[in-house]
């Protein structure tokens, strides 16, 4: 996880650098919305990383707004006194999810594992 100040190319470039660092000899395959910043002509995609977009206004496919769901269930009146405290939440609710928690949140009952990478 990190935590940046803004959403763009340049952010997103740190998060992709570091991402591939972790498990460097894994594959690993990122689903993200069509923002702008995440299709930027100066961002590298590291060799060990592959993007994979979903359709536009789709946000109901997307396993991020999923889990942001859940997250925000915690979050829903909270006061929180400075932004190291509401900082402080994120990452004891992040560090919270588990992959079956992922794997359950994020899965579709009409999908199998088999089917998407098929398709793919």
């Amino acid at each position: 996880m990190l935590e940046m100040p803004f959403c763009n190319s340049d952010t997103f470039q740190l998060y992709l650098d570091q991402f591939c660092e972790t498990k460097p000899r894994e594959f690993k395959i990122i689903v993200l919305d069509n923002g702008a910043f995440h299709k930027a002509k100066n961002l590298t995609i590291p060799p060990n990383i592959a993007l994979l977009f979903l359709p536009p206004y789709s946000p109901e496919l997307n396993p991020a707004e999923k889990i942001w769901k859940t997250i925000k269930r915690k979050f829903t009146n909270r006061y929180f006194k400075d932004l190291s405290m509401l900082s402080q939440f994120f990452t004891e609710a992040i560090a919270e999810i588990t992959s079956d928690t992922v794997k359950s949140t994020c899965s579709y009952s009409y999908v199998s594992v088999c089917d998407y990478w098929s398709f793919i």
